[in-house]
């Protein structure tokens, strides 16, 4: 039989029984159609839940893209089991329980098809279809973008997810497709996510951005490899890895991420060539549990916008770093716990504000040819059982070039230090090492400065051009009895012309070195789910601030008006409260649970961090640390799982704050056999039993905490009080944008103001308005379209680099 056109018109009466021709329903033409016809259909609305079971081409009219509706009431819009050929359509759907398009079977071609629809899913494949889909969108503010499960696969080309209720691409139960040149954003879940065995996404040249939660999340065994891909200004971790999941990245960008730019743990196992991490807020690479490994070749890891350590190594995990670049970060690496290893090889480690390398608890890292750059601490080996190598590195512009104390025990090997700005190596407090064929060169301090009697063995080491002397042996030197005191064999120095052991000059009064902030100063902060290293002994921990000093920085915040009485009003009840108590009076209790609710961006995360410094600051809290988590955290998949996970988040949060964002998500309206209520009660129990060891925050939308707190009264009888807060006025958003230009050095031009108050006013106000996010984004574009104003000046003033005019503010949408 020859191949036939079948056309479709949505209000004709022709019911011929013939393949070609006009047909009254969608339906009744599939059903007249046969292998290899094409079916065009005319514009319409079509209420009809249509299923294609033969490979047939079925399309919108040529040059009306989006005027053939398919929008049944309910079910399943469209269903497709055959290798059909389906284009140029709207796919409506309105089942919370169904997808909107679903691909069973086959090997269809899915071209130029729209999806806008508040379903369980946007695009499902399941089974054994491999779709090739082409140039598709998917609109589902209501659940998942594309899910690929059961098997299915296929392949996904220029497709974008411009909104997702939950994850943007979900991939499970032994799904695996490809994604190639993909857009996702705007998502409510994980832009990519992939979980349980068999399961494999990879993605070529995709970005994902605008996300709420996880960039990318792999877990329970999935495996995943991304190559080109952009992965940025996500609200929880760039990219997240969980129990065995395997990920390999390449050629990717990962940066604007206020939370880990990559997290894995358990036993997940990352491998990144030739990526860059960039402005991150916590640790770059984090690192946690035995069995975790991380194996980056040429990669780069800088610009931290936060306080943290670019990579982070804890609990027993492995980090490998091969020719990788890591600068302009508060800390370079830190390696942690017993069984915890970093190698690094042929790496720079550059413009450190703190400590290169630190390695404690019993970690050990092992650094070969590598150079370490403009930091104040090169290295520091901080306790017993901390120790590695450090062989063929090079150590310059650093005020201590390597640091070893209480104990630790490293072995360092042809190390040079050039130019350290208080000493080349420093040994105290019971620390031991072995240097071998070591120099220090240009120290405005000592070369090698050993107090305390430590038992350091130096061999063949040199120092030349030291200004206080190349080796100074306090408290013990090479001449005291046996077993106290460093070990010193054909040392020299260009003071001495030549030292042996023995014969090392030592003065009569040995005056110890001053001990200057950048030789022993605070340890560097380590993230909050982890106690702070122990400091050296001789050199106080640093002072907490003050409440008043807290205080400050919060009055200083835009806005928030109400917020800061609320959190003045708390604070002056317990400082009074702690004053009565010293008195010998009775002090009224004051519960210190809160519960913050409010729209994104509205300062909720650093108004709970500044309350635990203040309840630090007054003596109530041990430490003030802030430990944020969500559902996803404290949720486990399996019965049991969740109180582990519940207890894991509150015994990190010890001594401090834990902030449960969303937390209305732990209680869905439709709960079912779902685990959340699981993490309710241990939540509750934990915080009876150790009411003064944590303070806990429960945050999210206004509507939804109430809801939240009215299901749960066991919950609710814990907090004090609720804050509310409001969104930003036009004229707090405006504040917002002049002191981001302040900060880096914009001016607003005349009139350029009232340009941002009429912007803001017209911005829509719904549930994805981000407050300060908003406002900062739009500082951002205005930057982004200044510099392209500019670029094309030939010789640019200061006014012309510096001001920005109301024509470099985003378009508005």
């Amino acid at each position: 039989m020859a191949q036939g056109t079948v056309q479709v018109t949505h209000s004709g009466t022709s019911r011929w029984r013939r393949r070609t021709g006009e047909y009254a329903s969608l339906a009744a033409a599939l059903q007249a159609a046969a292998d290899g016809d094409v079916l065009t259909i005319a514009p319409g609305t079509y209420r009809e839940n249509l299923v294609v079971q033969r490979p047939v081409t079925l399309r919108g009219p040529e040059g009306a893209p989006g005027s053939v509706r398919i929008a049944p009431p309910d079910g399943v819009p469209l269903t497709v089991r055959a290798s059909a050929v389906v284009q140029d359509l709207l796919v409506e759907g309105q089942d919370a329980a169904a997808p909107a398009l679903l691909v069973e079977e086959g090997t269809p071609e899915l071209t130029d098809i729209r999806v806008v629809t508040r379903s369980a899913a946007g695009i499902e494949v399941r089974g054994g279809a491999r779709p090739t889909v082409r140039r598709c969108t998917v609109d589902n503010p209501a659940g998942i973008g594309i899910a690929v499960v059961d098997g299915g696969g296929g392949v996904f080309e220029e497709c974008e997810i411009v909104s997702a209720g939950q994850s943007g691409v979900s991939v499970r139960g032994g799904g695996h497709p490809r994604l190639e040149r993909c857009r996702v954003h705007h998502t409510s879940g994980a832009g990519l996510a992939a979980t349980g065995e068999n399961s494999a996404l990879e993605a070529v040249g995709c970005e994902i951005y605008e996300v709420r939660g996880s960039g990318v999340q792999i877990t329970g065994r999935a495996t995943a490899h991304l190559t080109d891909c952009d992965v940025h200004r996500t609200t929880g971790d760039g990219v997240t890895l969980d129990t065995d999941a395997v990920l390999t990245l390449a050629d990717c960008r990962i940066h604007d991420i206020p939370e880990n730019a990559v997290d894995l743990r358990s036993r997940s196992v990352l491998t990144l060539t030739r990526t860059t991490v960039r402005q991150f807020g916590r640790n770059g690479l984090s690192v946690w549990d035995p069995g975790t490994r991380v194996d980056a070749n040429q990669c780069e890891i800088f610009d931290s916008t936060g306080d943290y350590p670019a990579v982070w190594v804890s609990d027993g995990a492995t980090a490998v770093l091969d020719s990788c670049r890591v600068h302009d970060v508060p800390d370079a690496l830190f390696v942690l716990d017993r069984g915890s290893r970093a190698d690094v090889v042929d790496s720079d480690l550059t413009q450190v504000r703190n400590t290169a390398v630190s390695v404690s608890d019993g970690a050990t890292a092992q650094l070969d040819d590598c150079r370490i750059r403009d930091a104040a601490t090169g290295a520091w080996f901080r306790d017993h059982g901390s120790g590695g190598t450090l062989a063929n590195c090079a150590l310059d512009g650093v005020q201590t070039g390597v640091i070893v104390t209480k104990g630790a025990d490293p072995t360092l090997e042809r190390c040079t230090v050039e130019s350290p700005a208080e000493a080349g190596f420093y040994v105290s407090a019971g620390g031991r090492g072995s240097f071998l064929d070591c120099r220090v060169t240009g120290s405005a301090g000592y070369g090698f400065h050993v107090i305390d009697g430590c038992r350091t063995t130096l061999r063949k080491c040199r120092t030349e051009r030291c200004a206080r002397g190349g080796y100074e042996f306090a408290d013990g030197g090479p001449d005291t009895g046996s077993g106290s005191g460093p070990v010193v064999e054909d040392c020299t120095s260009d003071e001495s012309g030549g030292l042996s052991r023995g014969a090392l000059p030592v003065e009569t009064a040995v005056q110890t070195a001053d001990r200057s902030p950048g030789l022993l100063g605070a340890i560097p902060a380590r993230r909050a789910a982890e106690p702070e290293a122990p400091a050296a002994p001789e050199v106080p921990a640093q002072p907490a601030r003050t409440s008043k000093a807290v205080l400050g920085e919060l009055d200083a915040l835009v806005g928030l008006d109400s917020v800061k009485r609320e959190v003045r009003a708390l604070t002056d009840m317990i400082e009074v409260g702690r004053r009565r108590q010293e008195a010998g009076l009775k002090a009224a209790s004051v519960k210190r649970h809160l519960v913050f609710t409010g729209s994104p961006g509205t300062g909720k995360t650093t108004v709970a961090r500044l309350y635990g410094e203040i309840l630090a600051s007054l003596g109530v809290l041990e430490k003030g640390h802030l430990v944020e988590v969500s559902r996803v955290d404290l949720v486990g998949e399996h019965i049991g799982s969740t109180a582990i996970r519940t207890q894991e988040a509150f015994d990190r949060a010890r001594g401090g704050v834990l902030f449960i964002d969303e937390a209305y998500a732990l209680s869905p309206e439709d709960s079912g056999r779902d685990f959340g209520k699981e993490a309710i009660d241990t939540l509750v129990k934990l915080m009876e039993d150790h009411r003064d060891a944590v303070v806990v925050i429960v945050a999210g939308y206004t509507a939804e905490m109430e809801r939240f707190l009215s299901v749960n009264p066991g919950v609710a009888s814990r907090f004090s009080r609720t804050i509310t807060f409001r969104d930003y006025g036009a004229g707090e958003l405006l504040r917002i944008v002049e002191q981001q230009a302040e900060e880096h050095e914009y001016r607003l031009a005349e009139g350029t103001g009232e340009a941002l108050l009429t912007y803001f006013d017209g911005i829509p106000k719904g549930p994805a308005f981000g407050n300060g996010r908003t406002a900062r984004q739009t500082f951002e574009a205005m930057v982004e379209r200044h510099a392209g104003r500019v670029a094309q000046l030939p010789e640019p003033s200061t006014d012309d680099l510096t001001l920005l005019y109301g024509e470099d503010l985003p378009e508005s949408s």
